[in-house]
């Protein structure tokens, strides 16, 4: 029997286990607070189950035994998307990872979601096509965590480009949010903390993946998600995982007291002009010397492409692919967060307005160049497990440009961490990558990771590295430090270089979360792409990865990545506290 344990655990003969056992903690125990206490984990190994988890095994088993066995999705699709499914399934590329090697034993796969193709979906497709005739298909295999993705022509009746991402899981359709939340409020342990049986409508971010260290979640290794709700100014997640249709544990966080939420009304989650100008086409955009096209995606936020200063090439894509959010640096568990397209998309968190661009004035009001800028919210926020998340990307107009995010909270307690995942391809074909080591310029000559920290060296300009083309053009790269006029504390990035392999696809269309929420070290999600035997990076095409790490705060006159909702000449108002991180680029002279 697997033991799940938060600490010392007492009485192995009931089903769920808490460590309030009456016991005293020796004097150099670490001192856990109340709520840690109070955690429950359920035996994973219990035989416990429901009608409606029956009927999903008997209809996995049902699927393993076809030609083909692939468990279809459960959503409801239309015509075009059901075509789209089967086009995908009858692919060898698509379907290869369905079956052991070997012993051709069936592995367990689900579709997970059909969606209409995007721009940022066709990266690497080069067959001609119309757009309007395309489909994504992201298929899961719960075996090997293992997510495939087929781009699909319906019209050519056949599959454009595929491509699969090791230890990646899809984004959940609806129908998986719906199993995720009726085992949450189907289990005693969930009753039991909240005094009450909840219904579906209480649960929050149920399609959001989620991990817990020390359970079968950790590192994502199984498909897991948190239905959480709130009472009286706490969240109790219910941590639930999708491989075993089981309720793994429940863990109250605190979210602190704020007044009622405002409620989005001006504009549904499906907007029909984010939709239609930002999601589905790209928008071209000339300033201050600046070319570049953007657009929304399905779930990497907003993605700035071919972007150019006085006719030079600059970068091939930037984006925003994930928010690591972790609660309690000992337990582990958190949220993976996508943002994107309120349309046809998974992400957790929707873009609720249009792209803005506006003028970027200095500490002296002059103007000195742009900010392209794109806001995702949930619709309950600032009250308890909502979120605001704010993307930019400045571009000055002496050939400097910055790659930025922020945390607005509130979030689901006031002990998370924040990790924005970005990615950043640069445009030249031969680049060479090098850091700053206090006292020259240390070349990188094959893939590599850094951690930003408190003993980091930097050139006198704040400079950490070098990035120079062929022709000895390029740019110093200067992380966050705190030095920004934005309010931010610093970064302590994670940065990655890979290379940009012409023919794979490591994140040029839209990824699935590519990282768990919860790992307090360099593995955020960017490290699957540097192999075991790292690629050389030398005269090469590169990536830039760079998760930053924000701690968010609420106490009094420190508040950070936090919201509150405030009573001021009688009504409810909200007072943000954001977090801005992200590296500036400064042209090399």
């Amino acid at each position: 029997m697997k033991l799940l344990t938060i600490c010392v655990l007492l009485g192995l003969s009931s089903l769920v286990f808490s460590c309030n056992d009456g016991h005293s903690l020796p004097g150099n125990a670490v001192k856990y607070d109340e709520d840690v206490l109070k955690s429950v984990l359920a035996e994973t190994d219990s035989l416990k189950t429901f009608p409606f988890v029956n009927e999903r095994v008997e209809a996995f088993k049902k699927a393993m035994q076809q030609p083909v066995p692939v468990l279809l999705c459960g959503d409801s699709l239309n015509q075009y998307q059901l075509l789209a499914q089967t086009i995908a399934l009858k692919d060898s590329g698509f379907i290869k990872n369905t079956r052991q090697p070997g012993t051709n034993i069936p592995y367990r796969n689900e579709v997970f979601g059909v969606y209409p193709a995007r721009e940022s979906d066709m990266a690497y497709v080069k067959a001609a096509y119309n757009l309007q005739d395309c489909y994504r298909v992201e298929m899961y295999n719960y075996a090997l965590n293992l997510s495939s993705i087929a781009i699909t022509d319906i019209k050519q009746q056949k599959v454009l480009f595929n491509s699969t991402q090791e230890q990646t899981q899809p984004d959940l359709s609806p129908y998986l949010r719906d199993i995720a939340v009726k085992i949450a409020i189907s289990s005693s342990e969930v009753e039991t903390a909240l005094g009450i049986k909840p219904e579906e409508k209480d649960a929050l971010m149920a399609s959001t993946k989620t991990a817990l260290n020390r359970s079968r979640c950790e590192r994502s290794r199984h498909l897991c998600v948190a239905p959480t709700f709130v009472k009286e100014g706490k969240a109790l997640w219910a941590i639930v995982d999708l491989t075993n249709h089981k309720l793994v544990g429940v863990r109250w966080t605190n979210v602190g007291t704020t007044g009622p939420a405002p409620t989005i009304t001006e504009r549904r989650l499906q907007d029909d002009k984010v939709t239609a100008c930002f999601c589905e086409k790209e928008t071209t955009l000339e300033k201050d010397g600046w070319k570049l096209n953007y657009m929304l995606t399905s779930s990497d936020g907003l993605r700035v492409a071919q972007v150019s200063f006085n006719g030079k090439p600059v970068l091939q894509s930037a984006k925003l692919v994930d928010w690591h959010v972790s609660y309690s640096g000992t337990d582990g568990f958190g949220y993976s967060d996508a943002v994107g397209c309120p349309y046809f998309s998974q992400a957790a968190v929707v873009a609720v307005e249009i792209p803005k661009v506006a003028v970027l004035k200095n500490t002296k009001n002059e103007i000195e160049g742009f900010v392209l800028e794109q806001t995702f919210k949930s619709e309950g926020w600032p009250g308890p497990c909502n979120y605001d998340y704010k993307q930019r990307f400045e571009f000055y107009k002496d050939g400097r440009f910055r790659v930025s995010a922020a945390s607005l909270g509130r979030g689901c307690g006031n002990d998370g961490t924040y990790r924005p995942v970005f990615r950043i391809a640069f445009a030249a074909p031969q680049n060479n990558f090098s850091e700053w080591n206090g006292k020259d310029w240390t070349n990188w000559p094959a893939e590599k990771w850094m951690q930003q920290s408190a003993t980091t060296t930097y050139t006198k300009e704040g400079y950490l590295f070098k990035l120079l083309d062929n022709t000895g053009s390029g740019y110093y790269v200067e992380p966050g430090r705190g030095q920004f006029n934005d309010k931010g504390r610093g970064d302590n990035a994670y940065i990655y270089v890979t290379a940009n392999k012409p023919t794979v696809d490591e994140g040029e269309s839209d990824l699935v979360t590519i990282g768990p929420c919860c790992n307090t070290d360099y593995q955020q999600g960017p490290e699957k792409f540097i192999g075991t035997v790292p690629d050389n990076i030398q005269h090469s095409k590169l990536v830039m990865w760079y998760v930053a790490q924000l701690k968010n705060d609420d106490s009094k006159g420190r508040e950070y990545c936090w919201a509150e909702s405030v009573l001021e000449n009688g009504i409810y108002v909200t007072h943000v506290y954001p977090c801005f991180c992200g590296p500036m680029f400064i042209p090399v002279k």
